[in-house]
């Protein structure tokens, strides 16, 4: 990864501070620029019908077992009739493109301004470049029936915690989350388990917002069934 320290990004710009007269001025036109990318994104994905979103880690190779069950679980989602919605990047996200793309499927990509590492993939039929993080992920929430999260860094656990969140809060729906790989997530359930439930900072019961899979199939038929339930899907 290498980062480049003098580029800013239009979310650098946005949220860092300044003298009250530049922040008048250009916040407040800034909402315009901001609107619009809602506009786009709600004008593409209004119409996709039933999708899943696929997270995960952006460094996944080709060879990664990850990859591959990120692209068979593409593939499944596509035969059962749903969309799939990524980041739109390389790895893990390329990999769910790649798995729907070649099904037949719906393949979307929310793509975002980044300083370093983000390019989108070659599996797109839709593809939305965003410059601001929170525009974008009101797209997932927003468009996705389920969320798939495989193997990632601190992207991907902000996209987890925050779906998290959203469902035990009651701000969304009680939609499925699943998490790929209990090799990888098992020492941060176990913490959950362990010290966030024991100290009362959550609820035992906030621990049946997931559940953890290794079956790509598993993972679609859970999904399917939720979305059955609520009438997503027939």
């Amino acid at each position: 990864m290498t980062r480049d320290p003098g580029r800013t990004t239009h979310d650098h710009e946005f949220l860092k501070a300044g003298p009250e007269r530049e922040v008048i001025h250009k916040d407040t036109w800034r909402v315009f620029r901001i609107m619009g990318e809602f506009v786009e994104g709600f004008d593409s994905l209004s119409r996709v019908g039933p999708a899943v979103a696929i997270f995960g880690s952006a460094r996944s190779r080709p060879d990664s077992p990850y990859y591959q069950a990120a692209c068979e679980t593409g593939r499944l989602l596509s035969n059962a009739g749903f969309a799939v919605i990524t980041g739109g990047g390389p790895g893990i996200m390329e990999a769910a493109n790649k798995g729907a793309r070649e099904a037949g499927g719906l393949s979307i990509g929310c793509n975002i301004e980044l300083p370093f590492e983000q390019f989108h993939n070659p599996y797109l039929d839709i593809r939305i470049d965003f410059r601001y993080f929170f525009c974008r992920k009101v797209m997932f929430v927003k468009y996705a029936v389920g969320f798939v999260i495989f193997p990632g860094g601190y992207g991907t656990m902000d996209e987890l915690f925050e779906s998290m969140t959203l469902v035990q809060t009651d701000k969304i729906m009680d939609f499925p989350i699943v998490l790929f790989g209990r090799a990888y997530w098992s020492g941060l359930v176990g913490w959950m388990r362990e010290t966030m439930v024991k100290a009362g900072n959550i609820a035992p019961k906030d621990l049946d917002i997931f559940t953890v899979e290794d079956d790509p199939a598993r993972v679609v038929e859970h999904i399917t069934t939720s979305a059955r339930k609520q009438g997503f899907i027939a």
